[in-house]
């Protein structure tokens, strides 16, 4: 099976890479190497496996780029992880976030509709559940009330899925991922971000009084849903991948004070627009359609992230 996948030099689209490597499948990156973080960080996890893939230096904003490096190859599967993430920078710059989120994804689509793809997954995010009520979130709960652009577009992102499903009969699996961390996570992300700051001796903002909740996900399970849903059968179909269960944010900094043998300097400021008090997986569905089983609770996790840190230095 011949698999693009868009944002593979990133955190989990390298992952998903090394995976799809190790059991013999050939395949297409795409990544634009974009400024949102230093792109060097991505060059290195390329370099992990360079001349094993094939790798495609395009924005998916540009279709005409899209179609012509794909021109020539036979396309299985499209697994698109490519984004603007985010919710705070979102509300910077919704129009980028809109452009490249929701354009991008029109983008592949059509890409998959006019190469014959017979599989897309789609990666979603929690985000679009807003601030729900009803704990934990099940992908049935009404989810129109977005509080973030970044939300919106994931929200459209997977409505143009189902129209190509819909329409052109393209089988798509859109995944809603629950905060994702783990080796190479992005450096702008709160668990990465708060080790470094720890370890160095520098204060850690923060938000709110340290009550929100997230369901943080480890990235070798994220890994094992989204190659569960390109290998099945679906039709079309919304999925959560989380760990189903929720840690504090002080829980959290507790746990890397822990693993870290540093106790951490706390900058407190008030709650941000567009966050939410919690998020927290329904995962029955992931378990029923997908054999989806999370096997890294958060306090064996973070001990594995530092010490990933550690050597990374």
């Amino acid at each position: 099976m011949n698999v693009l996948i868009t944002g593979g030099a990133g955190f989990i689209g390298s992952h998903v890479v090394e995976k799809l490597l190790a059991r013999g499948e050939r395949v297409t990156v795409v990544d634009d190497f974009n400024d949102f973080y230093d792109p060097a960080v991505k060059r290195r996890n390329v370099a992990a496996w360079a001349g094993q893939v094939r790798l495609v230096e395009a924005d998916i904003r540009d279709g005409a780029k899209l179609q012509e490096a794909c021109r020539q190859e036979t396309v299985d599967a499209i697994i698109h992880l490519a984004a603007r993430a985010g919710v705070r920078p979102s509300l910077a710059q919704p129009r980028l976030y809109t452009e490249v989120n929701v354009l991008g994804t029109q983008n592949l689509l059509e890409l998959a509709r006019e190469l014959g793809v017979k599989k897309f997954v789609f990666a979603s995010s929690s985000s679009v559940y807003g601030v729900n009520q009803k704990v934990p979130f099940a992908e049935s709960d009404t989810i129109f009330n977005p509080i973030s652009p970044y939300a919106a577009t994931k929200l459209a992102g997977e409505a143009l899925c189902h129209v190509y499903h819909y329409v052109y009969g393209l089988d798509v699996v859109c995944l809603r991922l629950f905060t994702v961390y783990g080796p190479r996570q992005r450096p702008d992300l709160a668990i990465h971000k708060f080790t470094r700051a720890i370890g160095e001796g520098k204060p850690i903002e923060l938000f709110g009084d340290g009550s929100t909740r997230r369901d943080y996900t480890y990235v070798d399970d994220v890994v094992q849903g989204v190659l569960a849903g390109l290998d099945r059968p679906l039709g079309f179909e919304v999925i959560n991948l989380g760990e189903s269960q929720t840690v504090t944010l002080l829980e959290l900094v507790r746990l890397l004070e822990q693993a870290l043998g540093k106790k951490a300097e706390i900058r407190w400021l008030p709650n941000q627009p567009g966050d939410v008090p919690v998020t927290f997986a329904d995962i029955s569905k992931a378990r029923r359609l997908l054999g989806y089983d999370p096997q890294t609770r958060i306090h064996d996790g973070i001990p594995r992230f530092v010490e990933w840190y550690r050597r990374a230095q």
